[in-house]
């Protein structure tokens, strides 16, 4: 028997690059509160493997489940969607 394995792909902004191959990438999702039926945000920050090095402080990037690469990084870059504006 063959297992098929689903791949957990998330997409969010980036928003630590100072460590070397490394990116933290803060996803943020919407909850419905069981009592008040409102959305509320909530987020959750992912540290992923960047082995180019290309992206930068808010960079909107998509990261895909991986094998463990450290203690605390589990997630690969898969592709950068957008490149933030540069404030000079």
């Amino acid at each position: 028997m063959s297992e098929n394995k689903v791949e957990r792909v998330l997409t969010g902004k980036v928003v630590s690059n100072s460590r070397d191959k490394t990116i933290a990438v803060e996803i943020e999702r919407k909850v419905r509160h069981p009592i008040y039926k409102k959305y509320i945000k909530r987020s959750t920050k992912v540290h992923a493997h960047d082995a180019n090095n290309e992206c930068g402080l808010g960079d909107t990037v998509r990261v895909v489940e991986a094998k463990p690469f450290s203690k605390t990084k589990c997630w690969a870059l898969l592709e950068v969607l957008e490149k933030s504006v540069a404030i000079d």
